[in-house]
């Protein structure tokens, strides 16, 4: 598929069909977004490559709207970025979850971004904490890292 392909094929994706997504095709979607530009070439955005049906299931309750598909999802990857490198992570993890996204399409999967910065779990209730609180705690997130989104992936169901 060549880039224009990729880019206007691209479109977020909620529904998936159960089949795994090869661990081949995952590694190629990871080193695409290594090569995403970043501030001073910092290289501060990491990922967390998620397979096991209990934690995406976990994951999906991250937030009270917007994230439950991700239950449904074969896997995930949980976009960092490491705040003690630079002030621009943001940019940065914002840059290579979109190379996962296009990569991930390349690769023939449907993809979808939840934001996790700046979201709660649920806007009713301010009390019950941040999406990020909640997957920093659930995943081992060590503190110098943030989260910026989830980017769920799987083959598009019909």
């Amino acid at each position: 598929m060549d880039f224009s392909e990729v880019i206007e094929k691209r479109h977020s994706v909620r529904s998936f069909t159960a089949a795994s997504v090869e661990r081949e095709v995952l590694e190629r979607i990871i080193a695409a977004a290594d090569t995403a530009p970043s501030s001073k070439n910092c290289r501060s955005s990491a990922f967390l490559v998620i397979e096991d049906r209990d934690t995406l299931r976990a994951i999906s309750e991250m937030r009270t709207a917007g994230s439950a598909f991700v239950k449904d999802a074969p896997a995930a990857i949980v976009v960092l970025g490491d705040s003690s490198e630079t002030d621009m992570w943001v940019e940065n993890s914002s840059i290579s979850a979109t190379f996962i996204q296009l990569a991930a399409t390349d690769c023939g999967l449907g993809s979808c971004w939840v934001q996790v910065r700046g979201r709660l779990r649920d806007k009713s209730d301010p009390a019950k904490g941040t999406a990020e609180d909640y997957l920093r705690n659930l995943l081992g997130i060590k503190e110098r890292f943030s989260v910026l989104c989830v980017v769920a992936l799987g083959y598009e169901a019909e």
